[in-house]
């Protein structure tokens, strides 16, 4: 029996504990189970190594997902790592761990699942069609791989004219700010939640604000006070899917008012789990189609 390891905050209350042995079977892994290793946001750097140490060691472990200490586990551990794939060393961050002939592999799949997340529910060639811009709160691994994909060079001109960055700890900003991500971000030190909310106010209309904080799960609240006033016809996308869910309260509130169409975090979590097991044991997992759709309705059932 082989293991999957889930590295986070709170694993036993993710969906992924009971979806995952469905989707096992669904995608022959029969031989593999799921474990969760709960650490404190910001651990020690000897938690983080005895994980990795030990994932490594251990020939029954696949490897191992994680989420909230993707940038911490990388910089605890990135001399036990043998290779680390583009993303990874272009975030700093490790979301994924697999195994290749005995080498230990570092991944980063966020560009690529917030990507395909975005792409659920954005219409065709949004960006240049409306001039509309993005405001990402939180400037951490999982926020800056939605601006690296909203950046991609294969998107031409259907970019966001602006995309704003915010985050309460100016350090975090100065790391972002060494990644030279490109043109047409702009970086804002917001310390308290009434910043972001100004920040969310001057935008044109149709774009996109992003919760990428980590509050309302990982933490109780949201980033922006309820004075926030979302953009007319735009986007609030939480990614979040469970806890106490403020920002998406603060949105609903103003859906029909203000036009808005309101996303959780739930088919970001189906395609970065998907994504993820498909990378640490080398199957294809559809993005779409007949077989995707069985996986979110296997998914649903635990929801």
């Amino acid at each position: 029996m082989f293991t999957l390891y889930f590295i986070g905050l709170t694993t036993g209350r993710s969906s992924i504990m009971s979806v995952f042995p469905a989707w096992a079977e669904f995608l022959g892994l029969v031989e593999c189970r799921i474990a969760g290793i709960d650490l404190p946001p910001h651990a020690p750097v000897e938690a983080y190594r005895e994980v990795v140490d030990s994932i490594k060691a251990d020939p029954r472990a696949a490897g191992a997902v994680v989420t909230a200490h993707k940038i911490d586990l990388l910089n605890a551990c990135r001399d036990l790592f043998d290779e680390l794939d583009h993303n990874a060393q272009l975030l700093g961050e490790v979301s994924a761990i697999g195994k290749r002939n005995g080498r230990l592999v570092g991944m980063a799949k966020d560009p690529l699942t917030s990507g395909l997340a975005l792409n659920a529910f954005l219409p065709d060639d949004h960006w240049r069609r409306t001039g509309a811009e993005a405001c990402i709160l939180g400037a951490g691994g999982a926020a800056v791989a939605v601006a690296v994909h909203l950046l991609a060079e294969e998107h031409g001109a259907n970019r966001p004219a602006r995309i704003i960055i915010t985050d309460r700890n100016a350090w975090r900003l100065e790391e972002v700010k060494g990644m030279r991500l490109g043109e047409g971000i702009e970086l804002r030190h917001c310390a308290m939640p009434r910043e972001n909310a100004a920040a969310v106010n001057h935008l044109p209309s149709r774009s996109l604000v992003v919760n990428a904080t980590g509050l309302g799960k990982d933490a109780p609240g949201s980033p922006l006070t309820d004075e926030a006033i979302f953009p007319e016809s735009g986007y609030a996308w939480d990614f979040n899917y469970r806890g106490d869910l403020l920002f998406l309260t603060q949105a609903r509130a103003q859906q029909v008012g203000r036009r808005l169409h309101v996303e959780d975090g739930w088919i970001y979590f189906i395609h970065g789990w998907a994504q993820a097991i498909a990378a640490i044991f080398y199957i294809e997992v559809p993005t779409c189609g007949p077989q995707f759709d069985e996986l979110c309705a296997l998914a649903a059932k635990s929801r």
